[in-house]
């Protein structure tokens, strides 16, 4: 049987020495570890309703719903007095990012950081098809990242795209690490870098960034784990992206290879254009000299007409004049030889006009299709550009995401091996657990850590609500009644873990708020609260309950356990006792 201890013995210890005083201020203790560590404040008491894990997420696998069946389309969705989602998206700019907006409305009941980060792990689950391990992981780096730049627009602006602006304010953006500002004060950015990306829909980049980093290496294990799970996103986002990047180099080498052809045959044409523009010129120049040999010849004609004319003249003014009758017949004869020779060569000219009218038709066509294949070749270049941008732009994210992958995986092993030193220096072995006072009445407690030789405390308890000041160390947890009634609170028996000191596990029954808690050979009593009875309940150290009492007793009883039993007072106010095995009275 694990030794068990009542921690109350140590306060003792605690109150003899004035230099352990636990009088600390809580805000100054959440900022312990680094000036920029984020430290989320949470209820951290039981509840009056259990949610399961997969029901805490399912509230964000429904907002993701509508977002996965349509991913290019901006929407809201969700209840705006819960839980709802921005689908702030803008696919007619490339500039700057697209984000989901998830805000926790008014009447969100959501008190917890990890319950949180389910939600939107389920979010992302849903929406992008995320496993639930790498969705654990960017929830928890999107909540951090939210809680350092909350209400910092000036890191908003410079990334995101207007539609994200048009839908934050300073007011809100962001997380704030006390729980209860969450509802209706809370816009949860998540950047978008690729819808169609898989695994990095998400920019990890932007979420993983210094500040966010610094500021879980100051929580007390670094934040090693999930920096290590971050780490192997990048490295499967590199080996994705290498991928991509090898196989958009293939498309961008084809597509070049397709430019050099389509380039030569541009080169051609061209060719072919100006030589067809060069006869057309020639023939233009034929056609010209053409006109002028018509044009002279024409001329000529019409000189010898009218040299026959006037021969004609002559001849009709001597009829009698044989000489003048044969001169005038043979200018005609010359007039009419000459207009023969005019009309062929007006002919000529003619033919040749067409000729060149023609070649210059063929020229044009030369050039128009010159002028075409050009159009070809400069949108194969472009296409060939196109299709290289991508390419470096695939290498570009793959080196980027190795290069974060290998400078966090150095920084790790540097924060692990500090880690390792201050566990061989015998850091832990200086502590010593105990309770601080949280009311004025010394009715609830907390369970604290404190370094004996400095006299510092090294860690509090967010459960806050211990109650009587009995907690008993059972194995790697403590064992204490705690909680408050009212709202979604309720008072449970707890198991809280030694290293997170947080609640491991809870009772399913709820406890008496007077209940004293009494241990007896590894089960634990206490008095259980059902409806307006109270009943004895016996639990082992799971704080599962293994027996209730038939009759009823009272909610504040002393629980005295002997040898012959469980002393208790009745609903009645009588003393009764009952057997330690099975709670049946003892008559």
């Amino acid at each position: 049987m694990q030794t068990k201890k009542v921690l109350g013995a140590i306060l003792a210890f605690f109150a003899a020495a004035a230099v352990f005083s636990l009088e600390v201020d809580r805000g100054e203790l959440q900022s312990a570890g680094s000036a920029d560590t984020i430290v989320f404040k949470n209820y951290s008491g039981p509840h009056s309703v259990i949610n399961t894990i997969q029901e805490i997420r399912q509230i964000g696998g429904v907002l993701g719903e509508p977002v996965r069946a349509n991913p290019t389309q901006a929407m809201t969705v969700g209840s705006a007095n819960r839980y709802s989602v921005i689908h702030a998206i803008d696919i007619t700019t490339t500039e700057k990012l697209d984000a989901d907006i998830f805000i926790i409305g008014k009447g969100a009941t959501v008190d917890h950081i990890t319950n949180l980060r389910r939600i939107i792990s389920g979010y992302l689950v849903s929406a992008y098809g995320y496993t639930e391990r790498d969705a654990d992981t960017i929830a928890t780096f999107v909540t951090v990242y939210n809680a350092v730049y909350r209400g910092n627009m000036s890191v908003f602006e410079s990334k995101y795209k207007k539609i994200v602006l048009d839908n934050i304010s300073a007011s809100k953006v962001g997380l704030e690490t006390d729980y209860r500002d969450w509802p209706g004060n809370t816009q949860i950015v998540i950047p978008l870098s690729d819808i169609a990306g898989g695994l990095s829909t998400i920019d990890t980049s932007v979420i993983s960034d210094k500040q966010v980093v610094k500021s879980m290496q100051g929580e007390d294990d670094k934040g090693i784990d999930t920096r290590k799970d971050m780490v192997d996103i990048k490295e499967r986002e590199a080996d994705n992206a290498q991928e991509k990047a090898d196989e958009a180099q293939k498309t961008a080498d084809a597509e070049k290879a397709k430019l050099i052809d389509e380039q030569k045959k541009s080169a051609q044409a061209q060719k072919d254009a100006d030589k067809a523009q060069k006869d057309a010129d020639a023939a233009k120049k034929n056609a010209d000299a053409a006109q002028k040999d018509a044009d002279a010849a024409q001329k000529n004609a019409d000189q010898a007409q009218k040299d026959a004319d006037a021969a004609k003249k002559n001849a009709e003014a001597h009829p009698n004049d044989a000489q003048a009758q044969q001169d005038a017949a043979d200018a005609q004869k010359n007039a009419d030889a000459a207009q023969k020779d005019a009309d062929a060569a007006q002919q000529n000219a003619d033919q040749a006009q067409s000729d060149a009218e023609q070649a210059q038709k063929d020229a044009d066509q030369a050039q128009k299709d010159a002028d075409a294949q050009a159009q070809k070749t400069e949108e194969q270049a472009q296409a060939a550009q196109n299709a290289q941008n991508e390419a470096n732009s695939a290498q570009a994210t793959s080196d980027q995401k190795r290069s974060e992958a290998q400078a966090e995986r150095a920084s790790i092993a540097k924060d692990q091996q500090s880690l390792i030193e201050n566990s061989a220096q015998g850091a832990d072995e200086n502590t010593i657990f105990g309770l601080k006072t949280m009311d004025e009445q010394g009715t609830l407690s907390a369970i604290v850590r404190m370094n004996v030789a400095t006299g510092a405390l090294v860690k509090e308890s967010p459960v806050s609500l211990i109650r009587g000041r009995t907690v008993y160390e059972d194995g790697n947890g403590f064992i204490a009644i705690a909680g408050a009634n009212g709202g979604n609170g309720a008072i449970r028996l707890v198991v809280i873990d030694k290293t997170s000191l947080e609640i491991a596990s809870e009772s399913a029954d709820l406890i008496a708020e007077n209940s004293m808690l009494v241990q007896k050979d590894g089960s634990y009593f206490c008095v259980i609260q059902d409806g307006a009875n109270c009943f004895l309940g016996k639990f082992n150290n799971a704080v599962e309950t293994l027996v209730k009492s038939p009759v009823a007793i009272k909610g504040a009883t002393p629980i005295t356990i002997g040898a012959k039993g469980i002393l208790v007072t009745d609903a009645s106010g009588n003393p009764i006792v009952l057997n330690p095995n099975d709670l049946t009275q003892v008559k």
